[in-house]
């Protein structure tokens, strides 16, 4: 059985941050309110392509703060160590210790063609392990200095494939790539 695809569907700052260093994401909050009612930058198409969404715990831990809960599809939390899941979301959240890999072949057994990875440590996770497939990354008009970074230390670099791009008139822009694999030690292109 294949393992599920991992695609990422995420904002960040110009220079790269997806939060502040204490987890905070008031300046994305901000900076949406710029978005006219009814556009979502695509979240609805993506969303509709995806059968799970595996976040980190701090993500979920974030989540959590929102009412009503964000998601109508089943939610997989990756924590090492135990997540409290409040009894409303019983059922529709479960926690899961299993490495990136084998989360991905348990999910593609189930039937899961497509995950939604949300969390920025987790992301990089899955990147150092090759197992991104597509990367939807929306870039916000702000720089902040300093912060929680989505991309973080790879032990190679990772080659990728302008799939799609886009830029709205309140300042937004977003790019589509496919990960096409590691270009080896020197970065030269395979």
């Amino acid at each position: 059985m294949p393992r599920a695809r991992a695609h990422v569907f995420i904002a960040t700052s110009v220079d790269g941050f997806i939060a502040r260093d204490d987890g905070g994401i008031d300046w994305l909050l901000r900076l949406h309110a710029r978005v006219p009612e009814g556009e979502d930058c695509g979240y609805a198409a993506f969303i509709a392509g995806v059968q799970a969404i595996v976040m980190g715990r701090r993500s979920f831990e974030q989540a959590l703060a929102f009412d009503p809960w964000p998601y109508a599809l089943p939610v997989v939390v990756m924590a090492r160590r135990g997540v409290a899941v409040p009894d409303a979301l019983q059922g529709r959240v479960s926690v899961s210790a299993d490495a990136p890999q084998g989360l991905l072949e348990r999910l593609g057994a189930e039937g899961v063609a497509r995950v939604y990875l949300d969390g920025g440590q987790l992301v990089q996770a899955f990147l150092r392990e090759g197992l991104v497939d597509e990367l939807t990354v929306t870039t916000v008009p702000v720089l902040l200095g300093r912060g929680r970074s989505l991309f973080g230390e790879l032990p190679a670099d990772v080659d990728l494939e302008l799939l799609d791009s886009r830029a709205w008139p309140f300042g937004f822009v977003q790019n589509r790539w496919r990960v096409t694999g590691p270009s080896g030690e020197s970065g030269a292109s395979r």
